[in-house]
């Protein structure tokens, strides 16, 4: 099938973008010799995480135990859940996962370890566990050295819950504003996260496992500081305007959003049939990844979406009014690729301009 044929809206994927930019992250990690593992919340596909394991990658990262189980369902068998799983009914799907794969998920208190080595009482393996840092992103992790040394020393006497390692995400990176404040934080985050693995080592326990991840700095080569043993990074494989705008350029953006436009009311407003449903209205507001309209019309003179309602997409713009007819085809370049993904049940990967395979989302709503 040619791509101008596909029903729209349709999730694409360039083939030999997205393949660069699996081995182009891989080699990174490999110059540092440090694990990858991608973080699949990006495309949430078994299929795109195998080829990124195929590439070298370690494992992977989920978000959600669902996610755990649809790639476990389809032959991924080294996992590990970047958030704190909370409850029995998750920790029992954890447990029974535990049975035929590796798998690994985060923590940072002791009322959540005592839910967790009451889960796993009964089971032949240990619960493998991280325990998130917060490194300056002010979401989840351990904040105060105290708390850490307290629920280190807790699991440390848990029969039933093993220290892996520890791990944290830099996010906050995303609203640095020039590349050197990038990497500062980048190089603050990291020195936090090792400060406390020493911490953990200096209290008896043997860390397998020392993580961080964030796309900005990843994608610019501000090194990885020793100590550190894994990569944990997720929109480089497809990246979006964000990542783009981040590194200078869209040409590694490797999804986009194909539309048709339907609607040319006035002399400079276009309508298409993609909109919130099919796009999102994520923006970034600050930083180096701040974002304008929401979306980007791929090698467009700077034509952005200005407004989207449900299952519309409105651009303001005479010339690029003047350049397309109704019934044209045109490509959107996300401002976030990771919750789009999550609004198809298929992407189509492409090749010039041919479809070449049909990737299914098995991940796509699975949220608990």
């Amino acid at each position: 099938m040619k791509v101008q044929d596909l029903a729209t809206p349709s999730l694409l994927i360039n083939r030999e973008i997205m393949m660069e930019n699996i081995k182009r992250m891989q080699a990174y990690a490999n110059r540092y010799q440090v694990a990858l593992r991608p973080h699949t919340k990006t495309h949430k596909s078994p299929r795109l995480a195998k080829l990124q394991e195929e590439a070298g990658a370690k494992g992977i990262t989920v978000a959600k135990v669902g996610e755990a189980e649809v790639m476990a369902e389809n032959g991924l068998t080294d996992i590990f859940i970047a958030n704190e799983i909370v409850g029995e009914d998750k920790l029992n799907r954890i447990k029974k996962l535990a049975e035929t794969i590796d798998i690994s998920f985060g923590v940072d208190s002791i009322e959540q370890c005592e839910m967790i080595e009451k889960v796993f009482s009964d089971s032949e393996k240990a619960a493998q566990v991280l325990i998130e840092i917060e490194v300056g992103e002010n979401r989840s992790g351990v904040i105060e050295e105290a708390d850490y040394i307290r629920l280190v020393n807790y699991i440390m006497d848990c029969s039933h819950v093993n220290l892996k390692g520890i791990f944290s995400h830099d996010g906050h990176t995303y609203k640095a504003k020039d590349l050197e404040e990038c990497r500062e934080l980048y190089n603050i985050a990291q020195t936090r996260t090792l400060h406390f693995a020493k911490l953990a080592k200096d209290l008896g326990a043997q860390l397998d496992t020392v993580s961080i991840g964030s796309t900005p700095p990843l994608m610019h080569d501000f090194g990885v500081m020793e100590g550190v043993t894994e990569l944990r990074i997720g929109t480089y494989i497809l990246m979006d305007v964000s990542q783009g705008n981040a590194i200078g350029t869209y040409d590694r953006c490797a999804a986009t959003v194909l539309t048709t436009v339907i609607s040319k009311p006035t002399h400079e407003r276009v309508i298409t049939d993609v909109g919130a449903k099919g796009l999102t209205m994520q923006s970034r507001s600050q930083g180096i990844c701040a974002t304008t309209g929401l979306g980007y019309i791929k090698n467009s003179d700077g034509v952005y979406i200005n407004q989207v309602f449900d299952e519309h997409a409105i651009i303001y713009n005479e010339k690029f009014r003047n350049e397309v007819s109704i019934g044209d085809k045109v490509e959107i370049i996300p401002n976030h690729i990771c919750p789009v993904c999550n609004l198809y049940d298929y992407a189509y990967l492409v090749s010039g301009d041919e479809v070449v395979e049909d990737i299914p989302i098995l991940g796509r709503g699975k949220l608990q």
